[in-house]
């Protein structure tokens, strides 16, 4: 009888249709890898794929797609990776670089833990070419914060915006994405602006050195104060965070020819603003969805380079999931991690 494992498995779209199985270790293929998983990281896309708000997958399933963990067995075919080698699982497997994927009547949504399975098992087989290397800078829990989080923010800010020195970026908000985008531009040169809700949040961003300004958006008009920075420029990247009728907030306080990377949609999907600004100002509004599996290459050896330290919030143990969704719903300084040595 083969060996058995832990997995989370989601057999209702709702957090009543979690449970923890007991199931056998996958059997490895010969383009495969078997991959002890040590740590993943939470994204509020969980949620959603939990509440069956991301559409019909197949039942049962294992949601979650951050995943850092180590090479405990190779198929014979595979070359690029040897037992003992660490490695981050990647957010969208088949988008190796270049345009995303799909087309124009059905774009690619083909992600782990939802269209494939996900991570939160103690073990998982995948195709080599689904995987990238780990950093060595990071220990796991750190290194599993980067494939949707951090990639997100990466891809946004450097692989499209290029930021550089003497830019001003504005991120909004203290989440995982977020905490990623300060830390990235900061690393990159660029001045900080990070606007949250959470005065308590915005003090401990600027106790970490994660920002050069912050703003209250609930004590003051976030926008005026980003004109009274930048002596009325306004910021050269936005990452738009809130969605909705936000939108509008964020076309008044880029820059003439700036950016806004659209990657949020907490005040909903479907968004509104004025059309003066974007023709004045000519700003490039770029949506984001993750990043390609170059670009994770890259950040992977920029984290390295960079000495960049993801802020984790707080970790939890397998079995206690539901825990870690209830501190992801109150919301996240940074990110949630189930931690597998817990």
């Amino acid at each position: 009888m083969r060996d058995l494992m832990k997995r989370w498995e989601l057999s209702a779209f709702s957090r009543d249709g979690l449970s923890l199985e007991q199931v056998p270790v996958p059997i490895v293929g010969a383009d495969e890898v078997l991959v002890r998983v040590n740590a993943v990281a939470l994204n509020y896309r969980d949620q959603d794929v939990i509440a069956g708000r991301m559409g019909a997958f197949n039942l049962p399933m294992t949601i979650g797609s951050d995943m850092s963990g180590t090479v405990v067995e190779v198929g014979k075919s595979v070359e690029k990776f040897a037992v003992g080698n660490r490695v981050l699982s990647t957010f969208f497997p088949d988008w190796k670089g270049g345009r995303p994927l799909g087309s124009g009547r059905h774009p690619n949504y083909q992600s782990l833990g939802g269209f494939y399975p996900g991570v939160l098992s103690e073990y998982a087989t995948f195709p080599a070419a689904w995987l990238t290397k780990g950093p060595s800078s990071l220990d796991e829990r750190e290194a599993s914060t980067l494939p949707c989080a951090g990639l997100t923010a990466w891809y946004a800010l450097v692989e499209l915006g290029r930021v550089e020195k003497g830019q001003t970026v504005l991120i909004e908000g203290t989440g995982g994405v977020a905490i990623f985008g300060a830390q990235i531009a900061k690393a990159k040169g660029a001045t900080v602006i990070l606007v949250s809700g959470s005065g308590e949040k915005l003090e401990r961003a600027k106790a970490l050195g994660l920002a050069d300004f912050v703003i209250n958006r609930t004590r003051e008009d976030w926008v005026e104060r980003v004109y009274e920075i930048t002596s009325d420029r306004g910021a050269d990247h936005i990452l738009e965070i809130v969605g909705g009728p936000h939108l509008a907030k964020a076309l008044e306080a880029v820059a003439p020819g700036g950016r806004i990377s659209m990657i949020g949609v907490l005040e909903g999907g479907q968004l509104s603003a004025s059309v003066g600004p974007l023709l004045l100002k000519g700003p490039v509004i770029q949506g984001i969805a993750v990043g390609h599996h170059r670009a994770q290459e890259n950040l992977v050896k920029a984290i390295d380079e960079l000495r960049i330290k993801p802020i984790i919030d707080a970790r939890y143990g397998l079995a206690d999931l539901q825990k870690a969704l209830d501190h992801l719903s109150r919301g996240a300084f940074g990110k949630i991690v189930v931690d597998f040595s817990l």
